[in-house]
């Protein structure tokens, strides 16, 4: 399977922008051992601005876009660091591509970027995709890595995206605060009542919340690409999805 697999902030990170560094090593031994065992993995990585949040020793996450970009910058370089160094330990090369809206949007990059993606895997490395917040503005950026990874997983022709977060997967009501809520295990088909089961934005660290996932959800699965969200908070969930081991999560079907 070719799969594309998207680490949100909330679990690469402590609520300090500091790296969770058990959890973060435990995640590339993981991928390691999925793309051993014949799996084509593409990495989409948030973490970036709160990464360099953690390294500047900011209070929070900066509000102006001059200091996300400043953030971003730093830990952008921390990230790339680590993964290096992790994924080298498995005998794994990786490779850093940095995307803004416009490498979608225009026909040459797109082009540019499928060609070099497919080049990078048939050539056995693990590519690592983010934003690249250091440039991108309201009028290029796609805003939100759930959305990218479900771009790049459409771009890729891949089989499923993998969106680990810190929830479960999509519950009938707000998990926090409702303890009714129910999780879903699979949804058929995304319609107004699925999507009204998104609330608002995820950690204060990351730009994400369930609606953006139900809207990765929606170019997923419109493109025939199965979708999946479940917990990042142990990466040993991704042994229980790709060995189709009954896993914890929701699965959005892709349209065939």
């Amino acid at each position: 399977m070719r799969i594309v697999i998207k680490v949100g902030t909330s679990t690469l990170a402590h609520s300090t922008g500091r790296l969770n560094i058990r959890r973060t090593e435990e995640l590339c031994k993981i991928i390691s051992d999925i793309k051993n065992a014949g799996h084509e993995i593409i990495l989409v990585s948030s973490g970036a601005i709160g990464m360099g949040v953690g390294k500047l020793a900011l209070a929070k996450r900066p509000d102006d876009i001059a200091t996300k970009q400043a953030a971003a910058a730093v830990g952008q370089c921390e990230l790339m660091y680590t993964y290096d160094k992790l994924f080298s330990k498995y005998n794994h090369t990786v490779a850093q591509i940095l995307l803004t809206g416009s490498d979608f949007s225009h026909e040459d990059r797109h082009e540019n970027f499928n060609n070099t993606l497919a080049r990078l895997l048939e050539l056995g490395v693990l590519p690592i995709i983010n934003e690249n917040d250091t440039i991108a503005t309201e009028e290029i950026k796609v805003g939100d890595n759930d959305t990218l990874s479900a771009l790049v997983a459409v771009s890729a022709r891949a089989d499923l995206l993998i969106l680990l977060s810190d929830i479960d997967g999509l519950f009938t009501a707000d998990p926090h605060t409702d303890p009714s809520a129910t999780l879903l295990s699979v949804v058929e088909e995304i319609n107004d009542e699925i999507m009204g089961l998104g609330g608002g934005s995820g950690s204060s660290l990351g730009t994400g919340g369930m609606h953006t996932k139900l809207h990765a959800a929606q170019i997923c699965t419109d493109n025939g690409c199965d979708m999946i969200i479940a917990n990042g908070s142990d990466p040993k969930i991704l042994y229980a999805i790709t060995e189709n081991d009954s896993p914890k999560c929701t699965l959005f079907k892709g349209k065939k």
